[in-house]
């Protein structure tokens, strides 16, 4: 038996109204930017596979994370901070290719899968298997464990179930509400030894994906529950009562996702439009010096994570060399900074950029992110 679907009441309908208003406004949005979303949808990428690492006590520096998460470098796999963004990522690089093929099913297979992606440097928590013992989850005072789930014999079982359910199709289920249940399904089966909170948090970017429901990046609240964890978890912990209970109600579980996308979407919205803005004032100090406008592209890199020769040649659509050329003009002009050597050789947007209005709102959401 498995958690049952609560029932929409007025007010539930009212935000998923409200979701789905802002969810139009920022797919259009979306679909109108410029060259300048790439680097937006990346930021995004690295934000949420950061955050939910975060929930489970990995960290990785700031500067380091765009590269991990692009697949730009591996990290030593003896290094677990670093290999568990580097792997989360390759899961939800996972879940975009499953978004629209055609040939998709669910199956206890595309869980495990997932699992094995985002645990593999785990070797020790038997990445995409199930447990065979026992397990609980501790509470962070010490005392009596949060949680207790289900014993392991009756894992494959409510797997099963929860496939099931999954490929049952949507009907009337609106795909958030839909999202949510997966989420709570996977972490109260907790069916792995380690990794449960983070393969709840892919599959249910997964069922999101394959709704339709924009790109992952756009709609997952990874970053949100990143920074209320501790909502995130008293609202699992309030649904579940301490032990797999499944005739509990979970009305309150699925309040708080929805509440979680609409905070997401509105966020969303506002760095949408605000990148907007930013590259047009970038756009306009590269017409005032007379260069191609594709060092538009170099700049709004710059101002986030840095910018590298590859990724830049990738975007800007240019060789490796007409790439190097350009960063070397806008590091002459004094524009980006030079960082490390060699293969790690990075540019950073230099003093003088950054204190231009074009980087304002760039450092403030960064401060709140």
């Amino acid at each position: 038996m498995i958690f049952k679907t609560p029932k929409s009441d007025r007010a539930l309908r009212a935000q998923l109204a409200e979701l789905d208003q802002l969810r139009e406004r920022l797919g259009a949005g979306a679909g109108t930017a410029g060259r300048w979303l790439g680097s937006l949808r990346r930021q995004w990428r690295v934000a949420s596979a950061e955050s939910s690492i975060e929930i489970e006590g990995f960290r990785v520096p700031e500067a380091e994370r765009v590269a991990l998460v692009g697949g730009e470098q591996w990290p030593d796999p003896g290094d677990e901070h670093r290999m568990a963004l580097a792997c989360y990522a390759r899961a939800m690089d996972h879940v975009g290719a499953m978004a629209d093929d055609p040939t998709f099913g669910w199956n206890t297979r595309v869980v495990l899968d997932l699992h094995f992606d985002a645990c593999w440097f785990q070797r020790d928590r038997d990445p995409g298997r199930y447990r065979r013992h026992g397990t609980e989850v501790s509470s962070p005072g010490g005392g009596p464990p949060v949680y207790v789930g289900p014993p392991a014999e009756r894992v494959a079982g409510l797997m099963e179930e929860v496939v099931a359910w999954l490929d049952d199709g949507v009907g009337d289920t609106h795909p958030i509400v839909r999202a949510a249940m997966a989420h709570l399904h996977m972490v109260s089966v907790h069916p792995f030894r380690d990794g449960n909170g983070r393969v709840a948090r892919i599959v249910q970017s997964l069922v999101l994906a394959r709704s339709g429901l924009l790109a992952p990046e756009h709609v997952s609240i990874e970053e949100y529950l990143g920074q209320h964890t501790a909502a995130y978890y008293s609202a699992l912990q309030a649904v579940q009562g301490g032990a797999y209970q499944p005739r509990r109600s979970a009305a309150l579980w699925v309040g708080f996702c929805v509440a979680a996308h609409i905070e997401q979407a509105r966020r969303r919205l506002a760095q949408l439009e605000e990148a907007g803005r930013r590259w047009a004032r970038l756009e306009a100090l590269v017409a005032r010096r007379g260069w191609p406008d594709r060092l538009t592209i170099a700049l709004e890199q710059s101002l986030f994570d840095g910018v590298d020769r590859a990724t830049y040649a990738t975007e800007a659509d240019v060789s490796a060399a007409t790439a190097s050329n350009d960063l070397r003009r806008l590091a002459d002009a004094e524009l980006i900074v030079r960082q490390g050597s060699g293969r790690n050789t990075r540019y950073a947007a230099s003093k003088q950029l950054r204190a231009s209005p074009a980087d304002r709102a760039t450092l403030a959401w960064r401060a709140s992110a």
